[in-house]
């Protein structure tokens, strides 16, 4: 049975989508993905999409409110945003939860800041992702 994991952040559309997106795509035989925010922007911001096809993945989500989620269960709940520059949202639904900070690339709005947090995403997402499964067997 696959494990699902929810991606928190404030607007849901850069970091938290990007994250949905790499597990569905890469560990989606094991972990069901969504993504949410505090404030949701109502948009996927353009760069976000741009830097995943760059990678080979189409992602069609769209930007959502956490309250929408507070009734499932989740296996994982991962807050996404950089603590030291943003309030980052408090999960109060079911789950266990893990912090880990990536930086906004849409303060900047600079492709490479997009790259270089899609990168950090990929790398570091999948190794929290792989210590939770280990922990719990």
């Amino acid at each position: 049975m696959k494990k699902k994991v929810l991606f928190l952040c404030t607007g849901n559309s850069c970091r938290s989508q990007m994250a949905e997106a790499i597990v569905n795509a890469r560990l989606g035989e094991k972990w069901d993905a969504v993504s949410a925010g505090t404030k949701p922007a109502g948009f996927i911001h353009p760069l976000a999409l741009e830097v995943l096809r760059e990678i080979g993945i189409t992602h069609s989500g769209t930007s959502k409110s956490v309250d929408s989620f507070y009734e499932t269960a989740f296996d994982l709940v991962v807050t996404v945003c950089d603590s030291a520059a943003e309030e980052c949202p408090v999960w109060l639904g079911k789950g266990n939860r893990v912090h880990h900070s990536f930086p906004d690339p849409a303060k900047t709005g600079k492709i490479e800041d997009f790259r270089s947090v899609r990168d950090s995403i990929a790398t570091e997402i999948p190794l929290i992702l792989k210590l939770y499964t280990e922990d719990e067997g």
